[in-house]
């Protein structure tokens, strides 16, 4: 996928060094989890088995995203498919210095056209802490509405599921 400043496209192995990276950032730990990726092979591991598994099984997943200009790596963007949602979930994560620029609302915007034009999904669902404002604030840029809150199962949080019915 292309937009006007990002190019989108599935992660492969080569980007492990910048996976590690993004998934150790302090906001991501916060926010998101801990998946346990304490190496640049962790990371490869991780891509390999669960990200790229899940691409070549489904047709769809998270994508690295980089700025068309340079081409350097900013963050991830894609669905992921959850057991407990009845939807694929959008989920989205920047390097600390990408963020507040709107590139988080442009790759998701691109992600969720791609997933009704492309894949043909009636509905989108995207999870969220309760206190993560900024996040909230690109969902509901892209037209996701809040729908409920859920304790997921094998956490110890509960997050805010937001959702949106495409056209």
């Amino acid at each position: 996928m292309e937009t006007e400043r990002l190019l989108l496209r599935w992660l492969e192995a080569d980007d492990a060094g910048f996976v590690h990276e993004l998934m150790n950032d302090p906001g991501w730990l916060r926010h998101i989890g801990d998946r346990g990726i304490r190496s640049v092979g962790d990371a490869r591991r991780y891509i390999d088995e669960r990200l790229r598994a899940q691409c070549i099984q489904l047709g769809y997943g998270l994508n690295r995203v980089a700025l068309r200009a340079s081409g350097t790596p900013i963050g991830i963007c894609g669905l992921v498919r959850r057991d407990w949602l009845d939807a694929p979930d959008l989920g989205y994560a920047l390097l600390p210095q990408f963020r507040g620029q709107g590139c988080a609302t442009e790759a998701a915007t691109a992600v969720l056209e791609h997933a009704s034009s492309v894949l043909g999904f009636g509905r989108v669902a995207a999870i969220v802490s309760p206190d993560h404002r900024d996040s909230i604030r690109v969902l509901e840029r892209v037209g996701m509405c809040f729908e409920r809150k859920v304790m997921p199962p094998d956490e110890s949080r509960e997050v805010c599921v937001y959702q949106r019915v495409m056209r």
